[in-house]
């Protein structure tokens, strides 16, 4: 093989990067700090590319590939760092994205979310939710939470990722992980099944389609604290694409069923950090207080954003609240906190070019 995917995986470590991406015709391309940089290596070549991907996962998954034309799964180069891959087909050539995955689980401490996070580790059943767009550190926010309980109690924890992320070690708790396409089918059967396996906390990797979804919501219903990721921007859409997925003849009974399990909506975004290397999250955060529950029962989903504004002291805040709140600790770029904010006429309004919020601050 021309290229060895090990060497270029472990000169992107190197560099601090967070993806690679594999494309022929062109060198591999990395992100560092949401930044797209050429690699100083020779083009990838179609004999490469199929060389790389045969020797990650052998002719028997190549072949999967080969019918569906997609493929995910987990890779790991010698010095322990993991990878989450997706290969796909291109203008008829193989294409590669590599995300790093840490070998360590982060402290949700060092993270930057809010306190309120933690403390949903302590639920004792319910649907939480993490959404965010792809690389919004979903999973790595996830990962962080079942570690804390990990950490804290003595509890069966059973996962089902598509590909297993974080490698999840038993301290207090007992985990289980489940990668799908390996150990389980498909989400859904891996859910089917999970409720006779005894656990107290499940981590569904991606609510993807209604069967999933719908076995999601039962296992919650059911008793058990569930973990689950969604790719919506807000807690108010999250609300409607869960809904919305149902038929239209079963909107109102899965209105009912939500209102009664769902906990809390965490969603987040990552922003570049101007004060040193690195990235931090804006989160948004929705409890399921009575007046929320109503909401969601009585098809009222458009009143949540209020909700949300009007409860801060429980711990809720909108996205714009964060951005305002990372703005004012000198983590964020202004010209980036007003442009990906939701409403930037009043954002421009709010923070002052020196890194303070303006006088008639929230």
């Amino acid at each position: 093989m021309t290229l060895d995917i090990k060497k270029i995986l472990a000169i992107a470590i190197q560099n601090g990067a967070s993806d690679v991406h594999i494309n022929v015709g062109i060198p591999p391309i990395m992100r560092i700090n949401t930044e797209l940089l050429m690699m100083d290596l020779p083009p990838i070549t179609d004999k490469d590319a199929k060389e790389i991907v045969l020797d990650m996962i052998g002719p028997d998954k190549y072949k999967r590939f080969e019918q569906h034309r997609d493929l995910d799964f987990s890779t790991m180069i010698d010095d322990g760092h993991r990878f989450r891959v997706n290969t796909h087909i291109q203008r008829d050539s193989i294409a590669m994205s590599f995300r790093v995955i840490s070998s360590k689980i982060p402290n949700i401490d060092d993270l930057h979310l809010p306190d309120i996070a933690k403390e949903l580790t302590d639920l004792p059943r319910g649907l939480v939710l993490v959404t965010g767009h792809t690389g919004s550190g979903k999973s790595t926010s996830l990962a962080s939470m079942v570690g804390l309980i990990n950490q804290k109690y003595k509890k069966r924890i059973i996962t089902l990722e598509d590909p297993i992320e974080y490698l999840l070690q038993n301290n207090n708790s007992m985990i289980e992980q489940r990668e799908i396409g390996s150990d389980c089918p498909d989400f859904a059967s891996g859910l089917k099944h999970v409720l006779r396996q005894d656990p107290d906390i499940i981590m569904v990797g991606e609510m993807r389609d209604l069967e999933t979804t719908s076995s999601t919501i039962t296992a919650a219903e059911t008793g058990h604290l569930v973990f689950s990721t969604l790719h919506t921007v807000n807690a108010s859409q999250t609300v409607e694409r869960i809904i919305d997925i149902y038929p239209a003849t079963q909107q109102n009974q899965i209105r009912a069923m939500l209102s009664n399990t769902l906990q809390a909506v965490i969603s987040q975004t990552l922003f570049r950090r101007v004060d040193q290397p690195g990235m931090v999250p804006c989160v948004e955060i929705l409890l399921c207080t009575s007046a929320v529950r109503n909401c969601i029962r009585e098809n009222r989903i458009y009143e949540i954003p209020n909700i949300i504004e009007t409860s801060r002291r429980m711990g809720m805040q909108l996205m714009d609240h964060s951005i305002a709140d990372n703005y004012a600790k000198g983590f964020l770029d202004r010209e980036e906190a007003v442009v990906r904010s939701t409403n930037p006429g009043k954002m421009d309004k709010l923070l002052a070019p020196d890194g303070q919020l303006a006088a008639a601050a929230h």
